[in-house]
C-alpha cells in the first residue's frame, strides 16, 4: 500500500471515527445533561455506543475486510476493551482529578486514543489475511 493510500485510509478511518464519536458524544450529553448521570459513566456508555458504529463503518467502508464477523469482531472488541479502559482512565485523570471540564476532557481523550485504534485495527482487526493483496 502506498503512502498516499495509507493517509487516504487514514481519512477515511477518522471520518468513520467523527460519526462513531458524533453517536458517543450524542450519548453522553444526553445522559450527564438530561438523565444526571455522572460524566464517566456517561462517557463509557457513549464510548460503547460509538464503537459498534465504528464496527460496522471501519469494516465495510475503510478496511474492506474480507474477515468474517465471528473472526473481526472479537478482535475488535479487544482493540475496543483497552480503549474503553484508556477513556476511562483519561476521563477520570482529566474530570475527577485535575477538574477539566468533562467535554474538554472527552475531546483530548479521544485525539489521544484515534492513532491507537487506527493502528491497533490496521494491523490486527481488519488486516488481510496472508497472500491477499487487493488493498
Amino acid at each position: 500500500m502506498t503512502t498516499i493510500a495509507h493517509m487516504c485510509r487514514f481519512l477515511r478511518f477518522a471520518a468513520v471515527g467523527a460519526i462513531g464519536t458524533g453517536a458517543h458524544y450524542a450519548l453522553l450529553l444526553v445522559l450527564v445533561e438530561v438523565a444526571g448521570a455522572r460524566p464517566l459513566a456517561g462517557s463509557v456508555a457513549g464510548f460503547l455506543l460509538g464503537a459498534l458504529v465504528n464496527y460496522l463503518l471501519n469494516r465495510n467502508f475503510v478496511f474492506r475486510s474480507d474477515r468474517q464477523h465471528v473472526e473481526a469482531l472479537p478482535r475488535f472488541l479487544a482493540i475496543a476493551a483497552i480503549g474503553l479502559c484508556g477513556n476511562a482512565l483519561l476521563m477520570y485523570a482529566l474530570v475527577d482529578l485535575t477538574g477539566v471540564h468533562y467535554v474538554l476532557a472527552q475531546v483530548i481523550t479521544t485525539c489521544l486514543l484515534l492513532c491507537w485504534h487506527y493502528a491497533a485495527n490496521a494491523l490486527w482487526t481488519f488486516a488481510a489475511h496472508p497472500g491477499r493483496t487487493d488493498r
